[in-house]
């Protein structure tokens, strides 16, 4: 059996290690040791935008926050009409580079629609400085919330992060959040920040593969009254 070929190495300004693996054309990306992100396992990825924005409306804006392999920004293209848009934000440039390269073609080269506007930066930056701005919010960025691929994403988790991922979104936007397992409190978490919350358990690859879970909020249509 022929080994795991390492085709490319980063390291974050935190030094966290992102490693580009391959073998007999499946890939992996690695960080600090374990898989962020493989080739032969993307189901989850590609069920987020269908939980959380199902039928986008014409001009939908929906943000995603990780590139990874692209499978999850692929997915969301497929759903997304002509006239919507696509912010994908990924702190790693070269997990960018990768997705130019040789990751390319697994998800059909995703980065080249035209409908994807490319934000080489942190998520939390960009919910910040955002209000009433998206249909949805695609978290991929983390294995679980208290498993983090960077420290610094921990904010995303906490009631200041969910609050202004809450205003970031237009009124009846969702937030769905990838997770490697299943966290009851976590729909707590989301319910105390003003959303409407469900879990999703999903597959990693139709029927076989691992069990993760999607938690997914949604702001409501209208505000709640206040009595």
């Amino acid at each position: 059996m022929k080994p795991w070929e390492k085709l490319a190495t980063a390291t974050t300004s935190d030094g966290s290690h992102f490693e580009l693996l391959r073998h007999e054309g499946n890939y992996v990306i690695h960080a600090d040791g374990f898989d962020l992100m493989t080739s032969y396992s993307h189901g989850s990825e590609d069920a987020m935008m269908s939980l959380a924005c199902p039928r986008p409306r014409a001009d939908a804006c929906i943000l995603i926050g990780g590139l990874g392999m692209g499978y999850t920004l692929a997915a969301t293209l497929d759903l997304l009409p002509p006239g919507g848009s696509v912010v994908v934000s990924e702190l790693v440039p070269e997990v960018v580079e990768w997705n130019r390269g040789p990751l390319g073609p697994l998800a059909g080269h995703p980065l080249d629609d035209p409908r994807t506007d490319l934000v080489v930066g942190d998520v939390a930056d960009v919910i910040r400085c955002s209000k009433s701005r998206f249909d949805a919010i695609l978290l991929d960025v983390d294995n679980s919330f208290d498993s983090f691929t960077l420290a610094r994403n921990s904010w995303l988790y906490t009631p200041e992060g969910l609050a202004a991922a809450h205003r970031s979104l237009r009124l009846g936007g969702a937030l769905a959040v990838w997770s490697a397992g299943i966290d009851r409190t976590f729909e707590r978490r989301l319910r105390a920040a003003g959303f409407t919350a469900s879990t999703h358990p999903v597959r990693g690859h139709d029927k076989r593969g691992g069990h993760y879970s999607i938690f997914v909020g949604w702001r409501a249509l209208a505000p709640t009254p206040v009595r």
